[in-house]
């Protein structure tokens, strides 16, 4: 019995350490919003981490640099808090990689950093600001991220909100058993403000997620063989500026096992345009064109509201190297991709859906289904007769493509696909339009049917190239 009591006492007085919680204020820090606190809230991660728990920052403006967060560490903003990052270059070292990555020599700094930590995160109601505006634009090589998570496990970001970052907002790279949730994002503090980023990670849940950017929204990358998988996204708003939800442009290892469902992307709300245009270049943007592989992918229940193409699918070549020494990348691949119940209104577009192989580089089994697709139309017969450039090694831009200028179908043009399947997908158009609905070049075994379209399209409902086989269309209308 005295062994028991003994055992019991132990483990309560081990779960009182471990959420032991230490105020950043006990260790100098002034939260004054002018002096420097880096050193105290650094010492209180140092402490915490002894035993493990949290570092609470309250009541006050807290300037730092670079803030190492160590393993069982929770770093707490509560409401009324602010993180603001130092304006001195000086006060964010350089952290190395440790592996080839496209990164490795082109980003190091972050103002909060953990590396190979398990059990790490932030969260509270309070703001992380990291004054990315006063940083040189010219300097993308050398400005921070806001937060900047490597190889660590179990990490978890909730309710804070994330504002003004010099570069990347939030970069997630190697990572496994995330959890990001129920953040707000405002990031339109100076050029590359991706508002997230995950690269190379395993596990992770991102649910909850509002924010506003001038660059890319929610954005997987892959810049080394690492592949992304086990991934959902649910219940996010999203503003941007680019792509609202993207996967590349770096795209080495690839994409696999990704589910994104209930999802608003619009327009940003912020008139001054660093990258993109001012409606959003596209709203989903699906990309392979460094090797690598895009697999398993269903995205489902999502509004558009503004950008410029709703959906864009791109196979290439660009086959950029993720080290000068890595062997050169193959074509990639895409195959076993599902979309539907996609509502999107365009407010300034000639084309409402782009899927594009390339020669010898087919996009395999994708379908779209239950789509409506409001679209301002306008094309011209001159515009039918436009020829839609290849563009094998080019970035994989919507614009790349005439999207922003002239198109050669007003609706949804394919080429270069295998086992495309269209069902119950519904085009209106503002204005009329004379081109062709939708265009299909080499196209395969593939399956259309119940699509309909409004009066203001003009001309002929689809056009399909002799080099089109098995292609079946089952139309009603």
């Amino acid at each position: 019995m005295k062994v028991l009591k003994v055992v019991i006492v132990l483990v309560f007085m081990s779960q009182f350490v471990l959420g032991e919680t230490i105020n950043v204020r006990e260790m100098g820090a002034k939260g004054d919003g002018k002096t420097i606190d880096t050193k105290a809230i650094q010492a209180a991660v140092d402490k915490c981490a002894e035993t493990g728990g949290k570092v609470l920052l309250t009541g006050g403006t807290f300037l730092t640099g670079t803030i190492f967060l160590k393993s069982n560490v929770t770093l707490v903003v509560e409401k009324g808090a602010v993180v603001l990052g130092s304006l001195n270059l000086e006060d964010y070292p350089i952290n190395k990689f440790g592996f080839n990555n496209l990164n490795t020599s082109r980003v190091n700094r972050a103002l909060i950093y953990a590396s190979g930590m398990t059990n790490v995160g932030i969260e509270g109601s309070g703001i992380i600001d990291g004054q990315g505006g006063s940083f040189v634009q010219a300097l993308k090589l050398v400005r921070p991220f806001l937060l900047w998570f490597k190889e660590c496990k179990k990490v978890n970001v909730e309710k804070i909100e994330l504002r003004n970052s010099a570069m990347w907002m939030q970069y997630y790279v190697h990572c496994e058993d995330v959890r990001i949730s129920d953040i707000k994002v405002f990031n339109h503090g100076n050029s590359n403000n991706d508002m997230l980023d995950i690269d190379g990670c395993r596990n992770v849940i991102i649910d909850g997620v509002i924010g506003d950017t001038d660059d890319d929204g929610i954005t997987f990358k892959s810049m080394d063989t690492c592949i992304n998988e086990n991934i959902i996204v649910s219940n996010c708003i999203i503003g941007s500026h680019c792509n609202g939800l993207k996967f590349g442009t770096e795209t080495t290892g690839g994409f696999r096992n990704v589910t994104i469902t209930n999802c608003v992307i619009r327009s940003s709300v912020v008139d001054s345009v660093d990258s993109g245009c001012r409606e959003g270049t596209s709203g989903i943007s699906l990309e392979i064109v460094d090797g690598g592989i895009m697999e398993n992918i269903n995205i489902s229940n999502i509004m558009i509201d503004g950008p410029r193409v709703p959906l864009f699918v791109r196979l290439g070549n660009r086959a950029r190297k993720y080290y000068s020494e890595a062997p050169q990348p193959p074509i990639g691949q895409m195959k076993n991709i599902r979309i539907s119940n996609i509502t999107a209104r365009s407010s300034k577009t000639i084309i409402g859906i782009a899927i594009l192989g390339i020669p010898g580089g087919l996009i395999e089994q994708i379908s779209l289904s239950g789509i409506k697709l409001i679209l301002p139309g306008g094309g011209s017969r001159e515009d039918a007769m436009f020829l839609v450039p290849e563009n094998i090694d080019r970035y994989p831009d919507a614009s790349e493509f005439g999207g922003f200028g002239r198109f050669s179908s007003c609706g949804l043009y394919a080429r270069h696909v295998k086992g495309l399947v269209l069902s119950d997908i519904n085009f209106e158009f503002l204005e009329k339009d004379a081109r062709p609905l939708m265009f299909f070049d080499d196209v395969h075994n593939s399956k259309i049917r119940d699509i309909t379209v409004s009066e203001n399209h003009l001309f002929e409902k689809y056009k399909i190239e002799k080099n089109c086989k098995n292609l079946i269309i089952q139309d009603k209308q």
